[in-house]
């Protein structure tokens, strides 16, 4: 395994195409030159103008068009950074953006202001008067308790920038800052990445090369633990300040107020998976560890794969493949979308220092979509891929039909069509062989990366942050100390005696950037509920369950995440789908345990 090249050696075939945003930094930096002089004008001509229902739908026009030319902007300065954290004139460009970007949030955030003073019956009118900002009345009616006076409101949206400097400073620390040394297993060296790490290593059916990678990255993370805790800290205490400022009774009422849904979902979430998912992943952990023979399981040794003999090497081209068979079932014009995404190079598959880890998707209104993955060639890889694709038709389809104010969903349910992709990759495998061995390494690749990463991983992370926002609710501070306290409590609570921890597990916190984006991690387990219940509906009922999930895609963000989850069938009121989809994860597990036994009796 080499080490990583720089992002200029990388081929372009595997890189994403941006000149769809803009053709050059020029273009990039003549729009944004625009779009300043547009917010000064859009300020000039309606400050102090909306009075009424006509003043403020036409005010709410003129906002929209100037926001549709940020979203492009600002992508664009945000993805070209996001590939290369050593670039300087791409990391100057996206700070650039974010303090002009602040600017005009400044200029602009008289428009909230002026229609949260406007009168609830006001506002009323004009949802039943305006299709299209019939959801954007309503939010501002729920928002309306906690608006501030138009001048503090002014002045948060000046610091917007700012208040994403500890994101900024996090992804800046992890990934042009730490660099990994090598680990050497019997006299060999072996480079080790971030990337390498979680996309190699993690699953590396090794025992001492898998137990020695998870040893140095471990000691290398504990190097940057402070920073990474300060920078943590100053995060959550400014949405403290901001939640305390607004008025809501804890950060976590305040983060829930966007995702339109109530506390009881969200801690319904946590508490029920915790506490039934748990002895499922413990009896697969024991699975692992008796076929490998391994006097203990430990924390590293979690995400081995259960047949590495079973584990094909995948190219870009071939997993291709992969998403046409998988994905037939969704229709022509889905499948075309997928096939677009390969030949107009909207995915960015380049390993290359500097480039963030994980996977994302990000779709700029009207502005096409960008993936984010580092390919290694593995099943995970195909997995992953379907699942971005997930976010891309989603996007896709509520672009089309949603106007930039409501094609993107709730956070609560952006993870559905994403995990949706997952299960229909699981469901397609499965159908395409009756080979006891191959079945037992899908319904595996099923439950160690579908469901450990969305059920698992995510929600250890959820159960962590909920921790972190009870002791800030609280008036309490985070150190690196008390941070891997809480870690290492979570892992425990869920693994029990079944699972020893090795010194390092408490440090995973450092891992994921998703503690900056609000309550996001416990949406994934939320997500993978509702696609695992429709999954099933597509099994079962093929066009008619189809049609109902294009329906939910088309809506985007204009239905809150239960009604859209009702267009599909599916009732999350209550906790009926959650305590489905935990059985189904526990007969998955008993599948692969009576498989095990018949290969062993072969």
């Amino acid at each position: 395994m080499k080490s990583l090249p720089k992002r200029e050696q990388v081929k372009v075939e595997e890189t994403w195409n941006l000149k769809t945003l803009f053709e050059n930094d020029s273009a990039y930096q003549q729009a944004l030159q625009e779009a300043e002089a547009d917010s000064t004008t859009f300020a000039k001509h309606y400050q102090g103008t909306i009075k009424d229902t006509a003043s403020a739908i036409k005010a709410l026009d003129a906002y929209r068009s100037l926001q549709e030319k940020m979203t492009k902007i600002g992508s664009y300065a945000e993805l070209s950074a996001s590939v290369d954290l050593t670039d300087d004139e791409a990391q100057m460009r996206e700070s650039q953006y974010g303090s002009i970007a602040a600017k005009i949030g400044s200029q602009t955030s008289f428009v909230m202001s002026e229609l949260s003073e406007l009168p609830e019956e006001v506002l009323q009118q004009a949802s039943e008067q305006s299709e299209d900002y019939a959801v954007t009345f309503e939010k501002i009616i729920r928002k309306k308790p906690y608006q501030l006076h138009p001048e503090v409101e002014k002045t948060l949206a000046a610091f917007s920038s700012t208040f994403q400097a500890p994101y900024t400073l996090y992804n800046t620390t992890k990934m042009a800052d730490i660099n990994f040394p090598n680990f050497t297993v019997n006299g060999v060296d072996y480079p080790l990445s971030y990337v390498s790490f979680e996309g190699v290593w993690e699953s590396e059916p090794d025992t001492a090369k898998r137990r020695a990678a998870f040893l140095t990255f471990s000691g290398k993370l504990r190097e940057y633990q402070h920073t990474t805790a300060k920078t943590y800290d100053m995060h959550v205490q400014m949405e403290k300040t901001t939640a305390d400022l607004r008025g809501y009774k804890s950060v976590i009422d305040y983060l829930l107020m966007d995702q339109d849904v109530d506390r009881s979902m969200y801690n319904r979430q946590i508490d029920v998976i915790m506490e039934e998912l748990a002895p499922h992943m413990r009896k697969y952990a024991k699975l692992l560890q008796k076929i490998y023979g391994l006097e203990e399981m430990t924390f590293a040794d979690l995400k081995m794969p259960i047949d590495p003999l079973y584990e094909p090497s995948i190219t870009v081209e071939e997993s291709k493949t992969y998403m046409n068979d998988a994905l037939a079932v969704m229709g022509e014009d889905y499948l075309d979308m997928v096939n677009r995404a390969f030949s107009e190079r909207w995915i960015d598959f380049a390993q290359n220092e500097g480039k963030s880890t994980g996977a994302f998707c990000a779709s700029p209104y009207r502005g096409g979509s960008f993936i984010l993955i580092s390919w290694t060639g593995s099943m995970e890889d195909v997995f992953v891929l379907a699942h971005e694709l997930g976010h891309a038709g989603h996007f896709y389809h509520a672009n089309q039909e949603q106007n930039l104010f409501n094609y993107e969903a709730s956070l609560y349910f952006i993870e559905a069509p994403s995990t949706m992709n997952e299960m229909l990759m699981a469901n397609h495998l499965l159908k395409n062989s009756e080979d006891p061995k191959f079945k037992r390494w899908v319904l595996s690749s099923i439950v160690s990366r579908t469901y450990y990463h969305n059920f698992v991983t995510h929600l250890l992370e959820a159960a962590f942050q909920r921790k972190v926002y009870e002791r800030v609710d609280a008036g309490g501070n985070v150190n690196a100390t008390i941070l891997n306290e809480l870690k290492r409590g979570v892992l425990e609570e869920f693994w029990g005696d079944t699972v020893t921890l090795n010194e390092g597990a408490e440090l995973t916190w450092m891992r994921q950037p998703h503690y900056y984006m609000g309550l996001y991690p416990y949406t994934y387990s939320a997500g993978l509920t509702v696609s695992t219940e429709m999954a099933q509906r597509v099994l079962k009922e093929g066009d008619p369950a189809v049609k109902d999930w294009l329906n939910v895609l088309r809506a985007g963000g204009s239905k809150n995440p239960a009604e859209l989850a009702n267009m599909a069938g599916i009732d999350i009121t209550t906790d009926k789908p959650l305590r489905d989809t935990i059985t189904y994860i526990g007969d998955l597990i008993e599948q692969i345990e009576k498989l095990t036994e018949e290969i062993e009796a072969q």
